[in-house]
């Protein structure tokens, strides 16, 4: 793996705090020079991808949420390269920490695309398919974290990612 980061709460007590793990899927989607990103109508960019169903693998997970995210269709799961675990305090239940751990995959995709199919929450976030720079899609998030003012909640974690993915692979 080229990251391996944690980052939120660090230090709890385990016996005392319940966890309520998620697992995430995202796929890492280069073509030549470009990034395939999701941007939102706050700005943003995040890697597609998204929670994994019960009984579903992170190659039907990555599959699955690609092609509802982008409308791409994933060809070929490579390797692992990364992982984020954030904890936070959970905001439905007391004494618990939610814990989304992220699995990043190299991802190969298909030349054709079909519709997205977006959840309603990604619709009202307009959810956007784009090929950009990495250094371009890290510049914005990077504005957008020093502003401070309703950022979406992903946007630090998937910063944090495609700067390590940027550096190990060389991008722009």
């Amino acid at each position: 793996m080229i990251f391996d980061y944690n980052i939120g709460i660090q230090d709890f007590d385990r016996s005392t705090i319940k966890i309520i793990n998620r697992q995430a899927i995202r796929a890492v989607i280069i073509c030549e020079d470009r990034i395939l990103l999701v941007r939102t109508n706050k700005g943003d960019y995040k890697l597609p991808g998204g929670g994994a169903n019960e009984d579903e693998t992170h190659e039907d997970t990555l599959k699955r949420e690609v092609r509802e995210e982008t409308g791409y269709i994933v060809r070929k799961v490579k390797e692992k390269i990364g992982q984020i675990v954030e904890r936070n305090l959970d905001k439905y239940g007391e004494d618990a920490i939610f814990q989304n751990v992220s699995h990043y995959y190299l991802c190969e995709i298909e030349e054709n695309k079909v519709n997205q199919q977006l959840d309603d929450y990604e619709k009202d976030l307009g959810f956007e398919p784009i090929l950009i720079e990495v250094g371009k899609a890290i510049s914005v998030n990077e504005e957008i974290l020093e502003k401070n003012d309703n950022i979406n909640p992903w946007v630090y974690r998937e910063t944090k990612a495609l700067k390590a993915i940027k550096s190990y692979y060389t991008l722009t």
